[in-house]
């Protein structure tokens, strides 16, 4: 008996199929429905109800392969099959979804002509081979790509579909190497000057596609000869994903009523997706939530005081859970610098982060913080051409050295802290020192290359060029040696204040400051302390 199904794939290659169902779910569940004996070549690896697909069993019921395992009787069939010579081993390999023939128009076209349905390569003398313009897209006749439906195309009999993006963005880099070379997409000589590239950064879907091209790519050419390594990049970083902050409505089930997160558990709800842009925080825009969709026009809810809460809930940015947020508005509203600092705040790089835009906000008003250093608000220009204190030094050379750390560890999250911090200092120290501001701008321009420009050409430097060819601040380490320390000052256990204190300060001098402080003598009630504990580097309690 000879059975027909249609579960044998066709794409998995060529080959006998024997259906002994003991050892194949489909072929056991096929034997069953249609009351196939089923003959037990697995012995006791087989129940009788259910198929093993193991390959660790001793054979039975199998003529010269009876008592060798399973894995071993392979061997032997293909040998016994090539002897006789009705069959011979053969590997077949696969490479899923590559995907490398595109019918559409983009992307580059193949060098290849039919003839009598055979491709052949393009002489060298008819390369390069470019697209020709067309003026507008769509199938061709037979479904092929667009390029089927240009005469001047198909008359030379030339192939219609292209290659796919990745057939020249996985191995451009070369290219980078030796741009204006009209001989080969790059020397030997350039190629072996420049080498790798150093760091490849890139999301992890979108990468683990594009660097497997790029290493074929990459070892092809290696081995025929014309470049001298066979990996193409040193160092991968996966960007982690930005994700979205999901909200939620909740409608009472059977009614087109909507109650607030605090109230839900009171009520039989489903949760509904709601568009983020409409909401404030987790407070919902009842008004714009009316008017979002032609459904909820005559919603009704129920708040907890005054206000509709929304539920929320980390997820993948997507526009079906409605949680995108446009870029250009943020741009509109904030800047190309908060939009570009704060997703670099939101965490460390190979993470992935979830988006608040309320979050922006707190980049932004640094921002203009930092504007303030140079220009007043009422009176104009601030800054000014005084020397720097000893104590403002410190603040940006601790600043340059923090920075100059966490960006070449891509630790670019705490990067932003730490200039944040040296801001807010220098606002406590009213520092407006061109000589300290301009380095806080070089240290920043990375990270807000747009107000850094700006504010570089505003303080003199417009005949300099750009900030980005201003040299890195080399920072002077005697600033950095900490002469004095804020020790937390305690009575009787109790922090009740704080001195700054030198390092070398005996115990005699500690006890003379903290004696002459007010509040500690406010907490003395004019009594002498038992004692003063002092230790260094650390802490000071006064014992009353």
């Amino acid at each position: 008996m000879i059975g027909v199904n249609e579960y044998v794939l066709a794409g998995y290659g060529t080959g006998a199929i024997m259906a002994v169902p003991c050892g194949d779910e489909r072929d056991h569940k096929f034997a069953r429905h249609f009351g196939i004996p089923i003959t037990n070549i697995i012995g006791e690896y087989y129940n009788g109800i259910d198929a093993n697909p193991t390959k660790e069993a001793k054979l039975s019921n199998s003529g010269f392969l009876d008592g060798v395992v399973m894995k071993e009787a392979i061997v032997l069939v293909n040998r016994k099959l090539e002897e006789m010579g009705i069959g011979k081993p053969k590997v077949n390999y696969r490479m899923r979804d590559a995907a490398f023939s595109r019918q559409r128009y983009w992307g580059e076209p193949f060098p290849i002509v039919w003839r009598d349905g055979i491709a052949y390569p393009l002489e060298e003398k008819d390369l390069p081979l470019e697209l020709p313009h067309v003026e507008k897209y769509g199938p061709g006749p037979e479904g092929e790509g667009p390029l089927a439906n240009v005469a001047s195309w198909t008359a030379k009999h030339l192939e219609t579909n292209t290659m796919p993006g990745y057939a020249g963005s996985s191995w451009y880099f070369l290219r980078y190497m030796d741009p204006h070379n009209d001989q080969e997409f790059c020397s030997r000589k350039a190629s072996d000057y420049w080498g790798q590239v150093d760091l490849y950064i890139g999301g992890a879907e979108h990468a683990v596609g594009h660097l497997l091209y790029s290493r074929m790519w990459t070892k092809f050419l290696y081995d025929t000869g014309r470049i001298g390594f066979d990996e193409p990049y040193k160092r991968l970083i996966n960007q982690g994903m930005i994700q979205g902050s999901s909200r939620f409505v909740y409608r009472v089930r059977g009614r087109n009523e909507y109650v607030s997160f605090g109230l839900k558990d009171d009520y039989d709800t489903d949760a509904i997706h709601v568009d983020v842009n409409i909401v404030d925080g987790v407070e919902l825009d009842i008004k714009a939530f009316r008017q979002w969709r032609t459904e909820y026009e005559s919603a009704e809810f129920i708040l907890e005081n005054g206000k509709y809460i929304c539920g929320s809930e980390t997820e993948k940015m997507s526009k079906r859970l409605y949680n995108t947020v446009n870029p250009n508005d943020l741009v509109s509203k904030y800047g190309a610098d908060a939009f570009r600092m704060y997703e670099m705040f939101l965490g460390p790089v190979e993470q992935s982060k979830p988006w608040d835009t309320k979050g922006i906000e707190g980049v932004h008003r640094f921002l203009r913080k930092l504007w303030r250093l140079f220009y007043d608000e009422s009176k104009g220009k601030a800054w000014t051409e005084e020397e720097a204190t000893a104590a403002e030094r410190k603040v940006i050379y601790k600043t340059i050295k923090k920075v100059e750390e966490d960006t070449e560890r891509f630790s670019f999250n705490t990067g932003v802290s730490a200039l944040m911090i040296g801001v807010n200092e220098l606002n406590d120290l009213k520092c407006h020192k061109k000589e300290i501001l301009e380095k806080l701008l070089i240290i920043l321009a990375p990270y807000a290359p747009h107000v850094c420009e700006e504010l570089w050409h505003l303080i003199g430097h417009g005949d300099d060029g750009s900030i980005l060819d201003a040299p890195y601040p080399r920072i002077e380490e005697k600033y950095l040696v900490e002469s004095a320390k804020n020790y937390p000052i305690a009575i009787n256990g109790k922090t009740r204040t704080e001195l700054n204190i030198s390092l070398d300060a005996t115990q005699q001098q500690v006890e003379e400051l903290i004696l002459a402080d007010a509040t500690v003598r406010r907490w003395l009630e004019g009594k002498p302390p038992k004692k003063v504990i002092y230790v260094k580097n650390k802490m000071i309690n006064v014992v009353v």
